[in-house]
């Protein structure tokens, strides 16, 4: 038998974790090239909202592999808007203040079951531990045990 037989095939995606109490460390994430839960790539939210306590993490500098605690994580950041179009619901606009001081404004945009469709809904789902927030042309994760509060009332006025 191959010994490449049994590895599970992935792709790197470059982010920015914030970590407690380390900080900001630049790297890459590795994604399943076929999510379990639907066709195409796991998701950056998908890798994060598992069940086991620890995330491979590919540092760009130096050049090494962590293993993270996904709890001391605080955010992860990247590039691009990541939602689905077609499926999006009317966007959650909302403010999320965490407790080292951050602040985002941004819009969920996640397919929500339509009993189920109100922000505090998304917000208390108990199998994830992050919520997917777009901020301008960036997705943020963000850890709900760092999130002190979720302000949802009209944005333009903060």
């Amino acid at each position: 038998m191959r010994e490449d037989s049994l590895k599970v095939p992935t792709i790197l995606k470059e982010v920015i974790l914030w970590v407690h109490p380390e900080g900001r460390v630049v790297g890459s994430l590795y994604l399943r090239q076929q999510s379990m839960h639907h066709a195409g790539q796991e998701t950056v939210l998908e890798a994060l909202n598992k069940k086991e306590p620890f995330v491979v993490f590919k540092r760009s500098e130096p050049n090494e592999h962590r293993f993270y605690n996904r709890k001391s994580i605080i955010r992860v950041e990247y590039s691009g808007r990541e939602y689905q179009v077609a499926r999006a619901i009317k966007p959650l606009s909302c403010q999320l203040q965490l407790m080292d001081g951050s602040l985002f404004k941004g819009t969920i945009q996640e397919p929500l079951h339509p009993n189920q469709a109100r922000l505090l809904d998304y917000l208390n789902k108990k199998d994830e531990t992050f919520v997917k927030l777009h901020v301008d042309e960036l997705t943020v994760l963000i850890n709900k045990s760092y999130i002190i509060h979720v302000y949802v009332g009209n944005l333009e006025d903060k």
